[in-house]
């Protein structure tokens, strides 16, 4: 018996030995390369390069995009979870794979496919052109890609819960009179807030690092529609390291917060619904 034992701790031993390397050479060593490049010549060159105008208008623009795309998906998304999980209808296991297709596609065939309707060349593009109403390359094209990124992430997160809290409160709620706006908004959401919090933060957390779809609807003006990927996409290319990598620390410092507060709220969460 005592071989198989060693056996298990042997297995044990370099399952837990190759996760720790993975995990070094993977996520820790290009994070502590990043955090090198973008102090390297030391931290008032840093501080320069995040005081720079159009860093600062960079970053001002992913915040806005990412606040107004979770704001979107905040009742959009809320709305297809409830229309998945409380109505049986014909087509509804296609919408339901549908949702998932934007992260099954590259988000650069995203933003081109967006491109193709809404721009110049597509019907919906030349349409609302003849009324000089401008969507991509501009600010609402910006919004458009995201949402459709990044809506997946609220749909699951309020779907999930939903799928596990009885309808009893809201079958009540309709025997006492209520219309379905009021089940809804009164009985509905104050249920399922949590997993509309945890779809926001990862909504959030996911926009403030698109760059596929970004770079493909937004014409990457500077102080317009020029995102923090995009900068730092930009200024790599014109060979300022560090500039990119003190915009790539900013974000990535914000993801990691981000997603540190899911993760503090989920525990939380799980002992309310215990």
């Amino acid at each position: 018996m005592s071989r198989p034992r060693n056996m298990d701790a042997l297995v044990r031993g370099a399952t837990f030995t190759a996760a720790l390397v993975l995990f070094f050479f993977l996520i820790l060593l290009p994070l502590v390369s990043l955090n090198r490049y973008a102090v390297r010549e030391g931290i008032g060159v840093f501080r320069d390069r995040l005081g720079n105008p159009d860093a600062v208008a960079a970053l001002r623009l992913t915040t806005f995009v990412a606040l107004a795309t979770t704001a979107v998906n905040g009742v959009l998304g809320t709305a297809m979870a409830f229309l998945l999980t409380r109505y049986r209808f014909p087509g509804r296991k296609a919408v339901n794979a549908l949702v998932d297709i934007p992260l099954a596609i590259p988000t650069v065939v995203t933003g081109f496919a967006l491109l193709l309707m809404y721009g110049p060349l597509g019907p919906v593009g030349r349409f609302l052109g003849e009324r000089n109403i401008q969507v991509m390359f501009s600010f609402p094209g910006l919004l458009l890609g995201h949402v459709f990124v990044t809506f997946p992430f609220m749909v699951r997160a309020v779907g999930a819960v939903l799928e596990s809290i009885p309808q009893s409160g809201e079958d009540a709620a309709r025997t006492l009179g209520a219309k379905e706006w009021q089940v809804f908004a009164f009985v509905t959401i104050p249920a399922v807030k949590e997993g509309i919090v945890a779809g926001a933060f990862l909504t959030f957390s996911r926009s403030l690092g698109e760059f596929g779809a970004s770079i493909m609807v937004s014409g990457n003006l500077v102080g317009r529609t020029q995102t923090g990927p995009l900068y730092i996409f930009s200024r790599f290319n014109t060979g300022d390291v560090e500039g990119a990598a003190a915009i790539a620390i900013v974000l990535a410092v914000a993801s990691f917060v981000i997603l540190l507060l899911l993760q503090l709220f989920q525990p939380s969460a799980g002992r309310k619904a215990a």
